[in-house]
């Protein structure tokens, strides 16, 4: 009986070893050269920035479709590898106050931000806010708030809405602030939206100006304007409202044993386009998390080519409309889950994974990860595990805190996967001064840490596809968790 024993633990021992040893021969071609290929593509200027719903989008939709056509990978949208679907794109017109023949230019004289339905002129009553007045009752009045700085803005419009205010106007006291601001935001602010299911019409309507637009609209000095005064003007803004559609990129990768159970893998190809002219390319903006996937994706196509696929369904997937709120996840979460999610074992979301930021110049074999925790523990100790065998990476969990100010938690799209109660991990690098600007270009990318970066989220795909039991979602509270 010890023999038989003994010898049971030599072959469990060595199978084991055999497929740590698969795992590590299929890691081995992930490789930096692989990643900076494919990106040089998918980031290069005829790419456009990758815009939701235009050119660029569409041909990195179809780079990608080639990939996983090339890997054997099945179509699992009826046969194609693209699930499609429609959004709403509005894209403001003529905005403007209006006082007689005096009019005040939205996007020159002052910045509107809503995504509400709007019905061309309208008189608005606009009032002083008494900020000592604990129960305002404005009734649908426009409420002006002087500040001095732009932070507490969120609450003080959540306030006043609560209040029965009917939109938000705020005076920036500081000109430098103010000319700062509309230079900035106004070239974002003026470009289409875009949303799924149409107009929210419970979003703020949020105004920002200067003090000589106070001035204008109560006709008098800024500093003789008291709390409650009242004035009356014209406010106009119109959308221009037109369907667009855009798709997801999915491949499936059928598993050997336990097929209907399936692990996730995504990344979002979209980037912000043309803005001013200049093309942002999104290198690491998710360029970076894309060209991961594809290479996670063609490593284990290799794995499966050899007889060694995965026990579990692998679906990886690139999602579109992440820069406009999440859009392309939430579409295949909360509408058209090609495969269920209570089969739906783990997600892996790759966001931002090819630079390193300031907090890690001295060391830049570290990785964010975020969420990992939050819904099974048993998947944060695998994850630990993965990269204590094989990547000695430091996983850094500062983003990872409840009270992140940053709330990168509900930022990316594992978040439509976590409010759904599947487990999640978010890979990420942290921000960086190319953070959504034309100068986030391949160049800056470091492809050796990169490389480093995937084979962990390989490794960790690996052992969740092939383990005895699929992940418990082990903290799972009563109700789905909460964003933004």
């Amino acid at each position: 009986m010890r023999k038989i024993t003994y010898l049971i633990g030599l072959l469990v021992a060595f199978g084991l070893l055999a497929q740590d040893k698969t795992a590590m021969k299929y890691a081995k071609t992930i490789t930096a050269d692989d990643l900076k290929a494919h990106l040089s593509v998918l980031a290069s200027d005829a790419y456009e920035g990758r815009e939701t719903g235009q050119k660029g989008q569409k041909m990195a939709a179809e780079y990608i479709a080639k990939h996983f056509e090339s890997l054997g990978f099945e179509a699992p949208v009826d046969g194609s590898y693209f699930q499609k679907f429609d959004l709403t794109e509005s894209a403001i017109g003529s905005v403007y106050l209006r006082r007689g023949d005096d009019k005040k230019v939205g996007f020159e004289d002052f910045v509107y931000y809503s995504s509400s339905e709007t019905s061309g002129e309208e008189y608005i009553k606009v009032i002083v806010a008494d900020e000592k007045e604990e129960e305002a009752d404005y009734n649908g009045k426009y409420v002006v708030f002087t500040a001095d700085k732009l932070g507490g803005l969120q609450e003080k419009a959540e306030k006043a809405k609560e209040a029965g205010a009917g939109g938000v106007i705020v005076i920036l006291k500081d000109d430098q602030e103010f000319q700062s601001f509309i230079t900035r935001y106004s070239p974002y602010l003026k470009r289409p939206s875009l949303q799924m299911d149409g107009r929210d019409n419970e979003s703020n309507k949020l105004i920002i100006g200067d003090m000589s637009m106070a001035s204008w609209m109560f006709d008098k000095e800024f500093s003789a304007i008291a709390a409650g005064d009242e004035a009356q003007v014209i406010f106009n803004a119109d959308y221009l409202d037109k369907p667009v559609g855009t798709e997801n990129v999915l491949g499936f990768l059928k598993g050997t044993e336990k097929p209907d159970e399936v692990l996730v893998i995504t990344a979002h190809y979209d980037h912000v386009g043309i803005i001013n002219g200049e093309i942002h390319n999104g290198a690491d903006d998710d360029g970076s998390g894309t060209v991961t996937v594809l290479e996670i994706a063609e490593a284990f196509s290799n794995a499966a080519a050899k007889k060694k696929g995965p026990k579990r369904s692998i679906l990886f997937m690139t999602v579109t409309g992440e820069e406009k709120g999440l859009l392309g996840s939430r579409y295949y979460t909360d509408t058209d889950p090609i495969f269920p999610l209570e089969n739906t074992v783990a997600n892996l979301n790759i966001d931002m994974v090819g630079r390193v930021d300031d907090a890690h110049s001295e060391n830049s074999d570290y990785i964010y990860l975020i969420g990992s925790d939050k819904l099974s523990q048993e998947l944060h100790n695998l994850s630990e595990n993965m990269n204590e065998t094989y990547t000695n990476l430091e996983l850094d969990y500062t983003y990872n805190d409840e009270n992140d100010p940053n709330r990168f938690y509900y930022r990316s799209d594992h978040y439509n996967f976590a409010k759904n109660n599947v487990p999640i991990i978010f890979y990420f690098n942290g921000t960086h001064p190319d953070y959504h600007k034309a100068t986030d270009t391949v160049d800056k990318i470091d492809f050796e840490t990169m490389e480093k970066r995937a084979r962990l989220v390989f490794y960790t795909g690996w052992e969740i596809a092939n383990r005895a039991e699929r992940i418990k979602a082990d903290k799972i509270k009563e109700e789905k968790v909460s964003g933004e």
